[in-house]
């Protein structure tokens, strides 16, 4: 694949690069990174890429196109901070499923303080698996990333007291559901515990600690068995922030919006000095998910489920550029 980038509408060829590099700075199921992306002299176009995909854990490529989202929605945002608009078409063509949306760079935008903010935030970004420390998030945080949220199309819904116990168990549930399933295991072999040089999936660097049997939101080893325990005294703390993205429908649109919603969350959380974790057993089980679905959100959709809290080290996971022309 190329990765030479060539100039679309304003957008000169370094721009291009530019913006596609934010673009892959994205999260995805194991690091999978199930993108790419086809320039024109008009439009750049995201593609979902068939060969990076996890058929065991998602098999409707519903986390797919959450991780797809993520990644336009730091596209778009790096378009706007150049000073151009980015008009966004969603799933333009039904005959062509992989083609998630169609960026026509055009026009000028207005650039605000907060999108040079969350623009600063994406390559601060990263998945943390470790401990967080116990500082309680301030309520006027919470409700920046509820708004985050909102402004795509999608909600959020931060869980406290009965609920946190309720989906301890459905976590527990839902990762024991899916350790009795071999193909499962050998799928997240795959992609975890790899090379510090390996480009996609997760390095065991960036796996976090060991989980032990008595950790309440960690409970899944990325390392293939290769992570340090923890030293006494690091235990993950007892009641992180954890953020429930949803949706009013659970159609291929809500899953693209709900991405994007994520990534706005998670850029939002990570400018105001908070790291981000993904809880993704409790919506890959379907079993769990519906139970998930009853007791948060009233009949909507879970997407994805985050725990938030203030870092004590993060760890970096690689990415890959993927721009191939057209």
């Amino acid at each position: 694949m190329q990765t030479r980038a060539i100039p679309v509408s304003s957008l000169s060829a370094d721009q291009v690069h530019s913006v596609l590099t934010a673009a892959t700075a994205a999260p995805s199921l194991h690091n999978t990174q199930p993108w790419t992306f086809h320039c024109t002299p008009t439009t750049i176009e995201l593609h979902a890429d068939p060969t990076r995909t996890a058929p065991v854990a998602d098999p409707e490529q519903r986390e797919l196109r959450l991780s797809c989202g993520a990644a336009l929605l730091n596209l778009r945002l790096a378009i706007r901070v150049l000073g151009v608009h980015p008009a966004v078409q969603l799933l333009p063509d039904h005959h062509q499923p992989d083609l998630l949306a169609v960026i026509r760079p055009q026009g000028h935008s207005v650039v605000t303080p907060l999108d040079i903010e969350l623009f600063r935030a994406i390559t601060r970004r990263h998945t943390n698996r470790r401990p967080f420390s116990t500082n309680d998030v301030p309520s006027s945080v919470v409700n920046r990333l509820r708004q985050a949220a909102k402004i795509e199309q999608a909600f959020m819904a931060s869980l406290a007291g009965p609920q946190l116990r309720t989906l301890r168990a459905l976590i527990n549930q839902a990762h024991d559901i899916q350790l009795r399933d071999p193909a499962f295991v050998a799928e997240f072999a795959h992609w975890t515990g790899r090379d510090n040089t390996c480009r996609t999936g997760v390095p065991a660097r960036s796996s976090g600690l060991l989980p032990e049997p008595q950790d309440q939101w960690v409970l899944r080893d990325f390392s293939g068995g290769q992570a340090h325990s923890r030293v006494e005294g690091k235990d993950f703390e007892t009641e992180p922030l954890i953020a429930v993205i949803g949706t009013f429908h659970d159609l291929p649109l809500a899953h693209l919006q709900a991405g994007q919603a994520m990534q706005r969350v998670l850029l939002a959380a990570t400018a105001a000095g908070l790291a981000a974790s993904f809880l993704s057993e409790v919506v890959e089980v379907p079993a769990t998910r519906k139970q998930l679905r009853d007791l948060v959100v009233g009949g909507l959709w879970p997407q994805t489920v985050l725990r938030l809290g203030r870092p004590t080290a993060a760890v970096t996971a690689p990415a890959r550029f993927t721009a191939a022309l057209d």
